[in-house]
């Protein structure tokens, strides 16, 4: 399993990354997009190999993927921590040749309830749709990943992009246990401000909108 950390300016939280993704027996890459913060180095420090490439989580998933070796590709949000265990949670999903790749549970790093409405509709979405976002730690065999032309390089929506691709593919599963992701930026942009905005940026993304204005509405 190789493990695909993408950072920007993360210094706060790329430890706790970090310290959940090495484990014996995993490689671990962070590729970073620029920070001026020092999560490239906080990130050399923990041992982990760090690249460099331009910003764009989807260009820096993809340069990752590039430098990696493992038969598994784990991608992993700077500011979310994997639950004890994981590699053998995900080994066991894939002794299941049908099993293309899959992701976590949801769950916010805070309490609250704007935070327990929108971990409310990221399950529901989940289990309706079967389409986890990335925050939930996504995986795939990389062949899998090489037969749909590597990780989607967008400005925005790579991890739906890819998501949607391996269900076409196979079987994805979503793993019981949760991967913790912090609910910073909702706070700060407001809970139901953001969800209405993320909501949007859905039905954008299903409808097939330019990925580049997509991004400007997510900015604001």
């Amino acid at each position: 399993i190789s493990v695909v950390i993408p950072a920007f300016d993360e210094l706060e939280w790329i430890s706790a990354a970090l310290e959940s993704a090495m484990v014996p027996g995993i490689e671990v890459v962070v590729v970073d997009g620029g920070s001026r913060d020092g999560s490239a180095l906080r990130a050399r420090q923990a041992g982990a190999r760090v690249l460099v490439a331009g910003r764009g989580r989807g260009r820096q998933l993809a340069r990752g993927v590039e430098a990696t070796r493992g038969e598994v590709l784990l991608f992993l949000h700077a500011d979310t921590r994997l639950p004890r265990g994981w590699p053998e949670m995900i080994r066991g999903a894939l002794s299941d040749p049908e099993v293309v790749g899959g992701a976590f549970r949801f769950r916010f790093d805070g309490a609250g309830p704007g935070l327990a409405v929108l971990t409310w509709g990221a399950r529901l979405r989940g289990s309706l749709l079967r389409l986890p976002y990335g925050d939930q730690a996504l995986f795939v065999r990389r062949s899998v990943l090489a037969s749909m032309g590597g990780m989607p390089r967008v400005p925005v929506m790579e991890d739906l992009d890819l998501v949607r691709e391996m269900k076409r593919r196979g079987r994805i599963v979503l793993l019981p246990a949760p991967a913790v992701t912090s609910a910073r930026r909702h706070l700060e942009q407001g809970v139901f401000k953001t969800a209405i905005l993320h909501v949007l940026a859905l039905l954008a993304w299903r409808l097939g909108v330019d990925r580049s204005r997509i991004a400007a509405w997510l900015r604001g």
